[in-house]
């Protein structure tokens, strides 16, 4: 599995920052490329909720299921795919001051094997440092306009 790892801080305490990142309504307003991210049943939030995700990375669509294997309100969120594209991402929030938050983020994902996933990986890893820098970017600000 590759794995992409970023810490970012933000003028904002950690519950509120964990809240924002777990609302599964604003993923597609900081995630790059994402355009899908949907519950997938009547849970919308905690520890087991699956999610229906679409995104969009070049040309190419992918899309995955994941679930919510861990979950502590303020603190971490990881997800973990169950089917589609391989990947786990982990989110660890922690507060560095009354008003500060470290956020830091493991991201990791696995690509097909053959030609297919040869393909992918040349399309994914040009993109991959822009998509980071992006979603944090995105986040930190839309964090901001919430303190």
């Amino acid at each position: 599995m590759i794995h992409l790892r970023h810490s970012a801080t933000a003028e904002i305490p950690a519950d509120v920052a964990f809240a924002y990142v777990d609302d599964h309504r604003t993923v597609p307003e900081w995630m790059f490329g994402m355009t899908r991210f949907q519950p997938v049943g009547t849970q919308v939030s905690g520890l087991g909720t699956v999610y229906d995700a679409t995104m969009r990375v070049g040309p190419k669509t992918l899309d995955s299921r994941v679930e919510v294997v861990e979950w502590e309100f303020g603190r971490s969120l990881a997800l973990e795919s169950v089917a589609g594209m391989r990947s786990a991402s982990t989110w660890r929030f922690i507060e560095i001051g009354d008003e500060r938050t470290r956020l830091d983020v493991d991201f990791a994902y696995q690509l097909p094997g053959g030609l297919a996933g040869m393909a992918l990986g040349k399309l994914i890893g040009p993109i991959v440092g822009t998509a980071v820098r992006h979603t944090e970017q995105a986040l930190r600000s839309q964090l901001r306009d919430l303190a």
